[in-house]
């Protein structure tokens, strides 16, 4: 049976949506193509009518999932009275460290996504530029390059914390790794040049 554009299109975009989880649950190469589809609610079949190939999926996937991300950030910043305070509050969470699915894909995928090919690299790329043009608003102004090194430091500190503390099965080990990196993303952001 043939599917119309429009309906095409819907499906392409539950593709997406749904290997954007399923690659943050299971990484890019824990999971295979019969097993994103269903995800998606589709058959196998209409893998290659969408996407090219898996990598291509990955890709878009990707930058959806980081996409996402940065909204999320965005959105808690804009919503709060300290929107820096916010955005570390969201991100080094207990709940942020169990939404393994919906979670930040740099923690999630960053290692595996540093062996992929660069069509699957450049999402990360720009997501994590993305993440740093949010946290060099919300800091306190310092000039140029010394901004970027505040703030490539605070990403760097939050993605290692999230990363450890899913490690851990004690939740107050977990709950340690994050606040120590909420105290030092704080420090950095309020230390002046």
């Amino acid at each position: 049976m043939r599917v119309s554009r429009a309906q095409a299109q819907v499906n392409r975009e539950a593709v997406i949506n749904a290997a954007s989880r399923l690659f943050r649950e299971h990484g890019f190469h824990g999971i295979g193509l019969k097993d994103l589809m269903k995800g998606a609610g589709l058959t196998q079949g209409a893998f290659y009518k969408q996407f090219e190939s898996k990598e291509d999926l990955a890709a878009q996937a990707s930058r959806r999932a980081m996409e996402h991300a940065t909204r999320r950030w965005s959105a808690v910043a804009t919503g709060s009275p300290d929107p820096l305070e916010a955005v570390i509050e969201l991100y080094l969470s207990l709940g942020h460290r169990e939404e393994k699915s919906d979670g930040c894909p740099i923690v999630a995928l960053g290692s595996d996504a540093a062996r992929q090919s660069e069509e699957v690299r450049i999402p990360f790329q720009d997501g994590i530029a993305a993440h740093l043009e949010v946290l060099e608003e919300l800091v306190p102004a310092a000039e140029g390059p010394r901004n970027q090194r505040k703030t490539m430091a605070m990403l760097s500190l939050m993605v290692g914390a999230v990363t450890i503390s899913r490690i851990f099965r004690d939740e107050e080990i977990s709950q340690r790794f994050l606040d120590a990196a909420a105290s030092e993303v704080r420090r950095i952001a309020a230390a002046q040049g």
